[in-house]
């Protein structure tokens, strides 16, 4: 079995192929680049090192939101393109999920936090149990205050991860009674490979899209749909 996996959900850029539970190539850019600008060149990149050709794949694995309204337009059109040109299924990963599957194995609780500004972040909860991977919290929209009080009432040791946690680290440290940690560089920002090997275990339980099928979950408004809300008086997400 082998996956193209794309993850241009936040300000990280990154492209992967897997096959077999091995990762054969990651390309990943956090630097001052619009994803319109990097993505394909990744891609195509990767292929050419692997020499792979793309109708050897089985699937692509696409971080499917939440995140960036624009990253993840550019990943979904990505995906939906290959797809449809090559016929190839689309797995959607879940972004919050794919940025906890970075710490396999760990014995803490695990909580992601993407920058969804005005005081949010998009998190989740999870946890391994051996190897198996448990969703304690489904990926969400959240205030940072509320976040908190919910590690608190956990009360276990955790580990933070993702530019969200970043931003509001100094207000966490204010807010958190629970022993965590913050993640290393290497582990803290999403990884097209977190995104296969998460997508391997899709494939393995048949959780396919087709390329028309997919949609990015956004999980809350983007500023121009909020703005038009509170113009017409509506509640915005």
């Amino acid at each position: 079995m082998k996956i193209l996996a794309i993850d241009s959900s936040g300000l990280v850029a990154s492209a992967a192929v897997l096959e077999d539970g091995l990762l054969l190539a990651e390309y990943t850019v956090n630097y001052k680049k619009t994803h319109s600008q990097t993505l394909l060149p990744m891609i195509d990149e990767i292929s050419r090192m692997l020499e792979l050709d793309l109708n050897s794949l089985d699937a692509i694995a696409v971080a499917g939101g939440p995140g960036s309204f624009t990253g993840l337009r550019i990943g979904s059109a990505t995906a939906k393109g290959l797809g449809l040109a090559l016929d190839k299924p689309l797995i959607s990963v879940p972004t919050v999920d794919a940025l906890a599957y970075n710490f396999c194995g760990t014995e803490r609780l695990i909580c992601p936090m993407m920058d969804a500004r005005r005081s949010q972040v998009y998190t989740g909860l999870y946890r391994f149990r051996g190897e198996e991977f448990q969703v304690v919290l489904p990926q969400r929209a959240e205030g940072v205050e509320k976040m908190a009080e919910r590690l608190n009432q956990m009360g276990e040791s955790v580990i933070l991860l993702g530019d969200g946690a970043a931003v509001y680290e100094n207000r966490l440290k204010e807010l958190l009674a629970v022993p965590w940690i913050m993640a290393p560089a290497h582990l803290n920002r999403q990884r097209a490979g977190a995104v296969g090997a998460l997508a391997e275990k899709y494939f393995a339980e048949g959780r396919l899209q087709t390329a028309a099928e997919h949609r990015p979950e956004y999980l809350r408004m983007s500023q121009a749909e909020r703005e038009r809300a509170a113009r017409e008086g509506k509640d915005a997400v």
